[in-house]
């Protein structure tokens, strides 16, 4: 499962494999042509992005004659939706288990400590209440 999260987010990362999934999950069953008379690129460049989206699972590609059709696959970026998902949870968990331990440490130090002084007497010295300590 991590090694397909990994290979959806590589195919992701670049902005014109996103444009070219974006507009094949649009208008199903289209060509690497159609495709390439939408985006300022090559034909090749369209394929050599196609393949690594179809590479990834993210798209399912059929021969019609001699051309092929591409049509997206939801499936494997919800499993790394899902990848995502628990991965958050767990730093939810650990961040909400950081937090109650900071806020019963603070508490008690709020609880529990006096103002010291910062000059003048020994450091950590409590200061008393009601005037200048003897």
């Amino acid at each position: 499962m991590e090694d397909r999260a990994s290979a959806v987010f590589g195919a992701l990362s670049d902005p014109t494999r996103r444009a070219l999934l974006a507009a094949i999950a649009e208008h199903p069953a289209t060509t690497a042509t159609e495709l390439a008379a939408q985006l300022p690129i090559s034909r090749q460049a369209v394929l050599k992005h196609l393949n690594a989206l179809t590479n990834a699972g993210l798209l399912d590609r059929t021969r019609s004659g001699r051309e092929v059709r591409y049509k997206f696959t939801p499936a494997p970026l919800s499993e790394a939706v899902d990848w995502m998902t628990a991965v958050g949870a767990e730093w939810d968990e650990r961040l909400a288990l950081l937090r109650r331990q900071l806020g019963g440490a603070a508490a008690t130090r709020r609880a529990s400590a006096w103002p010291t002084r910062s000059r003048g007497g020994a450091a950590g010295t409590p200061i008393q209440r009601g005037g200048i300590p003897k």
